[in-house]
């Protein structure tokens, strides 16, 4: 859904984790995320009466549930689905997108994470919850793949660890090596726990 597909509230809080993944939350201020989304600014306090903080902690569960939601779009586009393949779609949209467009942005999650963790209970909470809504639809697609029910949700775990790992990295390195890296190494023990035989 485009942006002007989406209501004033909407939009304010997509443009917000769209700003907060290129800025973080330090730098992504009020009236910065009104301009994005082209909202009046009175309608921040209005949509958004606890402030800032309501705002970050918003987006941060929009992002949660963006990822949660890419996980079955990932697993429609595999003729034959695999862990490792899951793996590849996940880091292959950041590939994407920083061959694409260069390296300028992150996960808002992370960068929400990383600014706000110790500072703000609310935000935290509410990256430890998206984190958690990315990580259940990965291991119930892992368990379908064949892992073994009591690794998925570790797995599952895994995967996004060295995902945000290696976006850091290659944000760091301006290269999409940490990203190779990741599904190079790390898909074949997604398979070998799912019992898919390497080919090599």
């Amino acid at each position: 859904m485009g942006t002007s597909q989406r209501g004033p509230r909407e939009r304010m809080v997509f443009s917000a984790a769209q700003l907060i993944r290129r800025d973080g939350v330090g730098a992504t201020g009020m009236r910065d995320v009104a301009a994005h989304a082209e909202a009046p600014r009175g309608s921040l306090q209005h949509y958004f009466p606890g402030g800032k903080e309501q705002l970050v902690a918003e987006a941060v569960t929009w992002a949660g549930d963006y990822a949660a939601r890419r996980v079955a779009r990932f697993m429609a586009a595999m003729a034959q689905p695999t862990p490792s393949g899951l793996l590849a779609g996940m880091a292959g949209q950041w590939i994407d997108e920083y061959l694409g467009v260069g390296f300028a942005s992150g996960c808002p999650v992370a960068a929400a994470t990383v600014d706000c963790a110790d500072a703000v209970d609310s935000v935290r909470a509410a990256a430890a919850d998206a984190f958690a809504a990315w990580a259940r639809p990965l291991a119930e697609a892992l368990r379908e793949m064949g892992v073994p029910e009591q690794r998925a949700g570790s797995l599952a775990t895994v995967m996004i660890s060295a995902v945000e790992g290696a976006i850091l990295i290659a944000r760091a390195e301006r290269d999409v090596r940490a990203l190779e890296a990741v599904v190079e190494e790390v898909g074949p023990l997604l398979d070998a726990a799912a019992g898919i035989r390497a080919d090599r």
